[in-house]
């Protein structure tokens, strides 16, 4: 079972970029899928991005496409969300998640994902 931990989270201004980092360990990181997903203060968490074992299939959340990218490096058991451009409305606990199968990161159920981080707080100001 792999084991997830987000890093790259902190405040920063409207229109400021920043790349979240996600480290997995004690798993076969190339069997997974990997995933983020937030959770804004009050509401309910939701999918972000997400992209196959391979790094070659991608999937955005509408609100976040053109400015954040997902990518992953099989080499250092990593997986990246790069966010440019943000918003006030992109603050939130960030999560990174594994699965095994990509599908079930972007439309769930996402309840019994295989691995989920801690969570990293990202907040813009505006």
């Amino acid at each position: 079972q792999v084991t997830l931990a987000e890093s790259g989270g902190g405040a920063v201004q409207a229109g400021d970029s920043l790349r979240l980092s996600c480290a997995a360990s004690g798993g076969s990181f190339k069997d997974y899928a990997m995933g983020w997903f937030r959770q804004a203060p009050g509401k309910e968490r939701e999918f972000v991005a997400a992209l196959s074992w391979s790094g070659l299939s991608t999937y955005y959340a509408d609100s976040v496409k053109g400015r954040f990218t997902i990518s992953r490096d099989n080499a250092k058991n990593l997986v990246y969300l790069q966010m440019n451009n943000l918003k006030p409305e992109d603050t939130a606990v960030y999560y990174c998640a594994a699965d095994q199968a990509a599908s079930k990161l972007r439309v769930g159920p996402h309840d019994d994902l295989d691995a989920w981080g801690q969570g990293t707080l990202v907040t813009v100001s505006s």
